[in-house]
């Protein structure tokens, strides 16, 4: 026996969003950030570093190594991008050059989100109940619309905006989960896609650098098969158990598998994972709850199971990894489509709040952003411009006109979106999330052109590498014992040092040059060398650089 759904929705009201704004939303929201800046700190830098070094033929494709030390690498990502700097640096430059996959990855992404909540909510049980003289949503208007609903959604949440523009395994690892929730979501449908789909997903997954949550998300999504009311569905199980099969096996290998567990069940780390849900799953997470409650007797029901099961091994996966950021990254689609649904069941006053503290909430952060802007390039206000000064000193604000241009566009899209929503317009059921998601994109727009010259100068380490070249000189080698990941590739990407991070780099005699780095005072000048200078990061003055000569 059939359970009744919450769902009420009109023809009307599963009007579908017009394609060109939606487009150029989404290109608004993925293209800032690609262009016109370095690699900036931690994992962002150090999986370039690993990319170019394999490109240059520095070190190997099969076993890579930062400075000589070998490097915990996921060999999918970074084959991809080593790939696409061999293929495109004479081109281009070679960082840009390996983005750009991670930025189709991304596109990808928002569009398998789209069809994994188009095919979800075109399930029996996701339909909406039929009105008695007729007049309910037709079934194909009423998925497309959600589907627009939660591609907004996914746009609008916090934690994808800059996790998801890195040249990070983790992008490749989210493109195999969104890729994973399509396939799952379109068994019923697209049967021989659908299984190349699991089946590419988990290997993606696995060789990415996530072979536990490959296997965990299958062995739940052979469950979800097993239980559908779908004979294609049911068939597909064996399919979802071979890939998570071959996606273990693909695991060992390429010697991917790793356990990095890190939770200690104390009140403060429990607090600080919830503070960190909070902030990095806004504003989808209130409305998954909600969806949670509302559908709570369709649980058992695909267009639930499904996005739930995908979630719960992301949300598993941050717990057992200390709060990790980036496995909570991987569960962001799921959320977005889990988002989507409550969209049928809002109260008209819940919208409306929603719509006037997002339109509060981010013209005010775009005012921010364009007085900040202004007070660089004009000192007005002093108080601004001196606060500037002091977190970035030394930078000099440079007008542009491409990203004034684009910025000053994205500013009068926003203005027209809002106007457009305190219309008339109050039927289309994705009308809740079009304030918040086009409220995310006009910030990042804005930050990523306006803001983007004082952003790489703080993020990028060009400048304390440039003063550091300056007192090393011409030379063969820098030994840097203990040098992180991350700091050697700033010096062998930025600075084109030949870098040597070995523990007895000092003591083996192989370098001319010694590089030490300490925080607030300068370290003692070791036997054997004698003191070059040193220098120090703009934006962190505690952090020094010093360097010797044997």
């Amino acid at each position: 026996m059939s359970t009744p759904t919450p769902a009420l929705v009109a023809q009307r009201a599963a009007a579908r969003l017009p394609r060109l704004p939606l487009l150029l939303l989404c290109a608004a929201w993925v293209l800032p950030g690609v262009f016109g800046r370095d690699p900036w700190r931690n994992a962002d830098l150090t999986a370039y570093g690993l990319m170019s070094a394999m490109a240059e033929g520095r070190t190997s494709w099969l076993e890579p190594a930062l400075g000589g030390v070998p490097a915990d690498a996921a060999s999918l990502a970074h084959w991809l991008g080593a790939a696409s700097i061999v293929a495109l640096s004479p081109l281009m430059d070679p960082a840009l050059a390996a983005r750009l996959p991670f930025t189709v990855l991304l596109a990808l992404t928002l569009a398998l989100t789209w069809y994994a909540t188009f095919h979800l909510a075109r399930t029996d049980a996701a339909q909406p109940l039929a009105f008695a003289f007729g007049g309910e949503a037709g079934t194909v208007d009423y998925a497309r619309a959600l589907a627009d609903g939660a591609l907004l959604a996914l746009l609008a949440v916090l934690g994808l905006l800059q996790l998801g523009h890195e040249t990070t395994p983790e992008l490749v690892q989210l493109f195999g989960t969104a890729l994973f929730l399509w396939a799952m979501a379109a068994a019923p449908f697209r049967g021989a896609t659908a299984r190349a789909g699991v089946i590419g997903a988990l290997a993606v997954l696995a060789t990415g650098g996530a072979p536990a949550i490959a296997v965990a998300m299958g062995a739940l999504g052979m469950l979800a098969c097993l239980r559908s009311a779908y004979a294609q569905a049911r068939g597909f199980a064996p399919w979802v158990a071979g890939a998570t099969l071959a996606a273990a096996g693909l695991a060992v290998i390429t010697d991917t598998w790793a356990w990095r567990t890190g939770f200690e069940p104390t009140a403060e780390q429990i607090v600080q994972l919830l503070r960190q849900w909070a902030w990095f799953m806004w504003p989808a997470w209130p409305l998954v709850l909600w969806t949670l409650w509302q559908w709570r007797r369709q649980w058992t029901h695909r267009h639930v199971f499904v996005p739930v099961s995908v979630a719960a091994v992301a949300l598993g996966a941050n717990v057992v990894m200390g709060g990790s950021d980036r496995a909570l990254l991987l569960g962001l689609p799921a959320l977005a489509v889990l988002a989507a649904f409550a969209l049928p069941t809002l109260r008209r006053s819940v919208s409306a709040a929603i719509d006037w503290f997002s339109m509060c909430f981010f013209s005010v952060c775009a005012l921010f952003v364009w007085a900040m802007y202004v007070a660089m390039h004009t000192g007005s206000p002093a108080r601004w411009a001196a606060n500037v000064a002091r977190l970035a000193p030394g930078f000099e604000p440079a007008f542009s006109a491409l990203p004034f241009v684009l910025a000053l566009a994205g500013t009068l899209a926003w203005v027209a979106l809002v106007r457009w929503r305190t219309g008339r317009n109050r039927h289309a059921l994705w009308k809740s999330l079009v304030i918040p998601a086009g409220g995310v994109g006009l910030c990042w727009l804005l930050l990523m052109t306006l803001w983007l010259p004082l952003l790489d100068y703080a993020r990028s380490p060009r400048a304390v590498v440039e003063r550091v070249l300056t007192l090393v000189g011409p030379a063969d080698c820098v030994a840097t014992p203990g040098f992180s990941p991350v700091m050697v590739a700033q010096f062998e990407t930025l600075g084109r040092l030949r870098v040597d991070a070995r523990p007895d780099a000092a003591q083996a005699g192989r370098c001319a040059v010694l590089l030490v780095v300490t925080r607030h005072a300068e370290p003692p000048t070791p036997a054997g060398w004698t003191l070059a200078g040193s220098a120090r990061r703009p934006t962190d003055r505690a952090e020094i650089f010093t360097v010797f000569r044997r």
